[in-house]
């Protein structure tokens, strides 16, 4: 798939364990961006870029929060191409994709350098970048939902908040809950090299399912009434779940549309004022099944399944909505 080594771009495939577990590596730049400036990146208005696919869950996230905030004119965006081939991701004319509108750069990994002549490591979305120091910010896709929630509130134009202060505990332990489990936990069946790291983690992923399904029965939301980046996470992990993982991953056990609260629960958020606009399936399925020839060969995109998110979901009973600040 590819990644940088000393600034040049090689080829190269996903890691693995002794075992066969796939292993994601960590993201390189961990950077902030404060309110107060105190970082060294303030929080200003028409400062940072957005570098995103449409099809990718982790860069998903940052969409929906830059939607939700309304930072849409504060933050820039460019979108990659759906296909990542081995060049890795790069930018086109593909319909609801963009040119790299601040470095001109074909391929993302072009940017990574520019940050770092000499950057070794994947080359992931969603980057945030700095159009004044002429770098790259953060490519860790919850520090960037957390800087768009927390740091932005002086500029956003909606005055909401997705980390509430009461629930932040709460919060943050349903995301560190979440992500190897469900969110790491599709790659973890996917990208398996052998039966018994597959089984592991389907067992994991399906167990996880098991547990909120049981939460949402009682609630609206993850932690309670009000919808949360915890809801966010878990939303752009189940958006893709029946159209590509449940048959390019083989996260074949059920459906999310057999379970009804988180069938519902994906109606729901998926309905949230703004979200559906940054939901792009065409994305989605163009990009896992052309872009893992090992997992499918010939690159044959499937017509399937037919799924219908604005149907009524009935969650509205449980009251709630977005905390305002």
């Amino acid at each position: 798939m590819g990644r940088l080594v000393d600034g040049v771009w090689t080829t190269a495939d996903y890691k693995t364990d002794a075992k066969g577990r796939f292993e994601r590596e960590p993201t390189r730049f961990r950077d902030w961006i404060t309110a107060d400036g105190s970082s060294g990146f303030p929080a200003v208005a028409g400062r940072y870029h957005l570098y995103v696919s449409l099809a990718c869950p982790w860069a998903h996230r940052t969409l929906i929060l830059r939607k939700l905030k309304g930072l849409e004119e504060a933050i820039s965006v460019s979108v990659v191409d759906p296909y990542m081939g081995e060049n890795g991701w790069f930018f086109s004319d593909y319909p609801g994709s963009t040119e790299d509108h601040v470095n001109g750069a074909r391929y993302l990994w072009e940017v990574y350098v520019e940050a770092d002549p000499k950057c070794t490591g994947r080359v992931t979305v969603p980057v945030l970048w700095d159009k004044e120091r002429g770098t790259i910010v953060n490519n860790e896709s919850r520090e960037i939902v957390r800087m768009l929630d927390t740091a932005f509130d002086a500029v956003a134009k909606n005055r909401v908040t997705l980390y509430p202060e009461p629930l932040r505990p709460q919060i943050d332990a349903a995301i560190d809950g979440m992500y190897e489990a469900v969110n790491n936990g599709v790659y973890r069946a996917g990208f398996a090299e052998s039966q018994q790291a597959y089984d592991e983690a389907v067992t994991g992923l399906f167990a996880a399912l098991d547990r909120y399904e049981r939460i949402l029965e009682k609630q609206r939301y993850l932690c309670g009434d009000l919808l949360t980046e915890a809801d966010v996470f878990l939303f752009t992990t189940l958006f893709r779940f029946d159209p590509v993982y449940y048959v390019h991953f083989k996260c074949n056990v059920r459906r999310i549309e057999d379970y009804p609260a988180l069938s519902g629960f994906l109606r729901d958020v998926y309905q949230t004022d703004g979200i559906a606009e940054t939901c792009n399936l065409r994305h989605v399925k163009e990009h896992y099944y052309r872009s893992h020839p090992f997992l499918n060969p010939r690159g044959v995109v499937p017509k399937g399944p037919e799924i219908d998110l604005t149907t009524p979901h009935g969650r509205e009973r449980f009251g709630g909505g977005l905390a305002t600040i």
